[in-house]
């Protein structure tokens, strides 16, 4: 049996584990993982799947997490990773993981939820590029992948520029504490220097 839950301290070793097995050694150099660097989920949006084996401890079957970041000047939040442990891929995991998550944003008041995938999985769950034309990922990706959902109609009307964390990162990798994005015109990543695209 599948349970759907909040993560806890005692799933991060397995989560780390899970997502190199099914994302791969490269998963940190993902531009999605610059927004999330130095950053926490977004609050109740951690969450993970446990697999309530009768004979053993539950095991770590799948995990999703959200975080705080600014479309253009519009917040937002940024889903991922998801991922699902390949014993279960195929059973829904994925899938409860993602209604559970955007049923959570939905009730926190969030307006919007954007992600990099692949469209062919994500459009079941309302996800589309109707509405992202106009933002962009630091680094590399597909504009096809660069995806959105309206948990309020309208929430991204307008939404424009850079994708970014809604704090600047220093060079040591901690935050600096009240330097808005939108505020202090460009991003830090380590050493780069990212424009604040208008």
């Amino acid at each position: 049996m599948i349970c759907i839950g909040d993560e806890t301290p005692f799933d991060v070793a397995a989560r780390e584990a899970l997502l190199d097995v099914a994302m791969g050694p490269d998963r940190k150099l993902k531009s999605s993982e610059r927004l999330r660097e130095g950053q926490t989920p977004a609050d109740g949006l951690a969450l993970v799947a446990r697999d309530m084996a009768d004979d053993g401890p539950a095991r770590l079957a799948g995990t999703v997490r959200l975080w705080r970041v600014l479309a253009g000047e519009v917040p937002a939040l940024l889903l991922g990773p998801l991922a699902v442990a390949p014993g279960r891929q195929g059973d829904g995991v994925g899938g409860a993981l993602m209604r559970e998550a955007i049923a959570r944003a939905h009730a926190a008041g969030h307006g919007a939820i954007l992600l990099v995938g692949d469209p062919e999985y994500y459009v079941r769950f309302g996800f589309s590029a109707s509405v992202t034309a106009g933002l962009a990922m630091p680094g590399a990706y597909e504009q096809r992948r660069l995806l959105a959902l309206e948990l309020v109609p309208g929430a991204l009307a307008g939404a424009a520029g850079m994708i970014a964390a809604p704090l600047a990162v220093a060079t040591n990798g901690a935050l600096e504490a009240g330097v808005a994005a939108g505020e202090s015109g460009a991003l830090r990543w380590g050493a780069a220097l990212l424009p604040h695209a208008a």
